[in-house]
């Protein structure tokens, strides 16, 4: 696994994954919609599957020793480091504006632990969609973007405009008490990214296997 991940990293990731990566610092920005963050990691993967393709890598790792679900493991492991890193990475900046900019974000859900939960929840849901589709034909990632895109976007959408509602406002809050009432979203979110990543994996390779390279 940590092979395939390697390679993956070394030789398929298209440079500008690493970027996006990066942009989750954006949490740090007051009055900014936090959903956005997530929609820069999938374009990262998207950008890493149109590269995979114009380098013909896929063709590639498909000559290697290896079966061709690893094929699909391999893309997935990518995906997996791209989303959960960014998360990871926006975690200290997400404590930084605790800190500086108490006042709350007049946009949408603030950078808390649900923030986090509904964010794996996005990644999942994008996921079992892009994945699925994609591994079709291993070719049509436009299609395949745009298709895993609809539902993630209107999940974006439905966590950023829940935290209006006033019986919601908890989901919005970054004190002790709030964070605490928040942990079944962010235990969710773990359960169903895991879940959906398995899913994703098993549903793919067997798309893929249907494949003639």
């Amino acid at each position: 696994m940590f092979d395939l991940l390697r390679k993956e990293l070394s030789l398929a990731a298209h440079p500008s994954m690493y970027v996006f990566i990066c942009l989750g610092a954006l949490v740090l920005v007051p009055a900014y919609p936090y959903g956005v963050v997530f929609f820069f990691a999938m374009l990262g993967i998207f950008q890493s599957m149109i590269y995979a393709r114009e380098t013909r890598d896929i063709y590639f790792t498909a000559l290697l020793p290896l079966r061709k679900r690893d094929v699909v493991k391999a893309k997935l492991l990518l995906a997996a480091f791209a989303e959960l890193t960014q998360l990871l990475f926006s975690l200290p900046f997400a404590l930084l504006r605790t800190l500086y900019l108490p006042e709350g974000n007049p946009v949408g859900i603030e950078a808390n632990v649900a923030y986090y939960g509904f964010g794996l929840i996005i990644f999942g849901v994008f996921n079992i969609v892009f994945f699925t589709r994609f591994f079709r034909t291993a070719y049509r990632a436009g299609t395949s973007f745009l298709m895993a895109l609809v539902p993630s976007t209107i999940c974006i959408f439905a966590m950023e405009a829940v935290v209006h509602f006033p019986s919601m406002g908890w989901l919005d809050g970054i004190t002790g008490e709030d964070l605490y009432r928040q942990l079944p979203v962010l235990v969710l979110g773990i359960i169903f990214y895991a879940g959906t990543w398995f899913l994703s994996y098993r549903a793919a390779a067997k798309e893929f296997e249907k494949v003639d390279l």
